[in-house]
């Protein structure tokens, strides 16, 4: 492509501002984190374009793939310009930026063996061209009418969906912004862009037609170093008495500001080696930031001088709760408090954990009755299950009644972490939605004598996932975080009774025990089954509850009930690998393995399986 036609992928850039215009014609639209890429489509091939004027399509072959498998119903369209976003989903309203500067960076080969493990989107928001038609001048809502028709045209989802395989999805705008900002607050996405309604596309301009707002953290912390060199200054905070390193910054401070603060450090230094003046705890400020990696801040922004502060007050535990970004309607209470002590778990760990696996847990916690098992006292002390949502509990906190008992119901960030920070550990779930006689999936609780024989539980799950992968059944597997395994099957919404179901688990337990008897019982007296491993098809039912995904246990050890890819299901695992950090660790690098669990729901083809059973129930098959 000529160097001319390049140098038109140069997109329009948002301003940043620190709040959202409130006058004015304006919607708003969730800004994800990832790399910005203008589509050319042509008849002599397609380029995805990079701000830097690279396509980024070798790297991403999974996102070419798709968009092959359109050519049929794209020819009219074509030529075809786009402007979007590349991203890696984490969940509807948030990607994440590490894992997809990695693979940037691969060489092709390697980015195509990741893109099988964890394949990218490139969620669009403009139409820039369309059947060779200049778009770019027309007013913003009139290109985004044209691109939601195409994306209609081509059976595209019109909202990012991180469990959809169409690799290409659509950004939608809304009028509502105090709604938008508190979706961008649950789920810790990046920000907002708000964009005139009557705005053109200007390339290579930043224009305060589109205005961007990020979704900034807070940190408070003291001033321990001034590089003269780059002008960077250096932050901590006290961890344990010691000073501990969160990072660097340098922007956003006026010409005075930073006068200031480079006069001040410079006559207090303690040090100055080669330019890099180092100072006592005594000067305080607030930074904004995105994220915190562990090491540094990611973009780190000046925010203002904290005189009010003392370095003492700017500590490790006050950072942490104000990272978790926890609901300010939720006062959290002894966050210090030992939960787990062979893993020294506390409560603070629990919170910024259930915080940041809320995205994938909440949706399996939605319009369900919930049942917690509590430990006010740690993981060591005494522990009750909960039913009945307390008198104290908060206007907020959703509740439904059945059989007497008034249940909460958990659909919100607020209500997970008031039940977090109430210790409620444990989050068990029935198998239906709260007022529906059916049932929302099947669930097999493969439950081997001890942790010792877990292999068992490996061997039946992977039996199960024969079977369903014969009757082209999507299922799911998860580590019950104790010592078995638990294999999920989606059904379609308000279908199915529990006496379908009940075919097909009564069903599954006697092939199970036909084809491996030494090792499958379903004797329920734990005294009789020989070491063998429990097929729980009895639990599958009305009134009964299974360990939500993502849950933690109350058991010494601190484990997770953490959902798996089946690939990992081998002689391999081991249920004590799935811990707060590891789970976490492995949602940021691989996404999450139940990310298709809804999406798969209306597709799966059940009605057949169970047709099946009833034409032949008390036969051998």
């Amino acid at each position: 492509m000529e160097k001319e036609r390049v140098l038109e992928m140069k997109p329009m850039l948002p301003v940043l501002k620190w709040s959202l215009p409130d006058t004015g014609k304006w919607v708003y639209e969730i800004k994800y984190d990832g790399y910005r890429a203008i589509l050319d489509w042509t008849e002599d091939g397609m380029r995805l374009w990079s701000r830097n004027e690279k396509d980024l399509l070798p790297r991403f072959p999974e996102i070419r793939t798709f968009l092959q498998t359109l050519e049929g119903r794209v020819k009219g369209q074509l030529p075809l310009r786009l402007d979007g976003e590349l991203v890696l989903l984490e969940n509807p309203y948030k990607a994440g930026f590490g894992e997809l500067q990695r693979r940037g960076r691969m060489k092709a080969e390697a980015a195509a063996e990741q893109a099988k493990m964890r394949p990218a989107h490139y969620l669009v928001f403009d139409l820039l061209m369309l059947g060779g038609e200049d778009m770019a001048g027309k007013p913003y809502l009139q290109r985004k009418k044209a691109l939601e028709n195409l994306c209609e045209t081509l059976a595209l989802p019109l909202s990012p969906a991180p469990g959809e395989t169409a690799r290409v999805q659509q950004i939608p705008f809304t009028r509502d912004a105090s709604v938008l900002k508190e979706t961008v607050k649950n789920f810790n996405s990046e920000g907002i862009v708000a964009k005139q309604t009557d705005s053109k596309w200007e390339a290579g301009k930043r224009v305060e037609t589109w205005i961007k707002v990020k979704n900034w953290k807070t940190a408070a912390c003291f001033i321990t170093a001034y590089d003269e060199k780059n002008g960077y200054f250096d932050v901590a905070v006290f961890k344990d008495g010691d000073i501990f390193p969160i990072g660097q910054f340098l922007f956003s401070m006026n010409p005075d500001e930073k006068q200031i603060l480079t006069e001040a450090v410079r006559k207090n230094a303690t040090n100055n080696e080669n330019g890099v003046y180092t100072i006592d705890p005594s000067i305080c400020v607030e930074i904004f930031y995105l994220e915190w990696d562990g090491a540094n801040l990611r973009e780190p922004h000046f925010h203002r001088f904290r005189f009010d502060l003392s370095p003492d007050a700017c500590t490790f535990e006050d950072f942490r709760l104000r990272n978790a970004a926890i609901p300010e309607e939720v006062e959290v209470t002894h966050p210090d408090k030992p939960l787990w002590k062979k893993r020294h778990v506390t409560k603070l760990d629990f919170l910024a954990y259930m915080r940041e696996i809320s995205p994938f847990m909440l949706p399996f916690l939605s319009d369900r009755l919930l049942t917690v098992i509590r430990y006010p006292h740690g993981v060591f002390g005494e522990a009750f299950y909960q039913k009945n949502c307390p008198d104290y509990a908060p206007a907020f906190v959703d509740t439904a009644m059945h059989e007497d008992i008034r249940y909460i119901v958990c659909n919100d960030l607020k209500t997970l972490m008031w039940l977090a920070n109430q210790l409620a550990v444990e989050y068990h779930i029935p198998f239906q939605t709260v007022n529906s006689r059916f049932v929302s999936e099947i669930v097999f609780d493969f439950d081997p004598p001890s942790r010792d024989a877990f292999q068992l539980a490996v061997e039946a799950a992977l039996l199960l996932k024969q079977v369903t992968d014969a009757l082209h059944l999507e299922s799911f597997v998860k580590i019950s975080g104790n010592k078995g395994l638990q294999v999920y099957i989606p059904l379609p919404d308000r279908q199915f009774s529990w006496e379908d179901t009940r075919l097909f688990t009564e069903f599954m337990a006697a092939y199970f025990i036909s084809k491996s008897p030494e090792h499958f019982t379903i004797e329920r007296m734990k005294k009789k089954r020989g070491g063998k491993l429990y097929v729980d098809f009895v639990q599958h039912a009305e009134g009964k509850t299974i360990i939500a995904p993502y849950s933690m246990r109350g058991h010494e050890d601190a484990l997770v009930a953490a959902p798996l890819f089946w690939e990992e299901v081998n002689a391999s695992l081991s249920p004590y690998d799935f811990t707060i950090e590891t789970v976490l660790s492995r949602v940021n690098r691989y996404g999450c393995p139940f990310a298709r669990f809804f999406a798969c729901k209306s597709g799966q083809p059940f009605a057949p399986v169970l047709a099946f059973l009833k034409q032949n129930k008390g036969r051998p098959i």
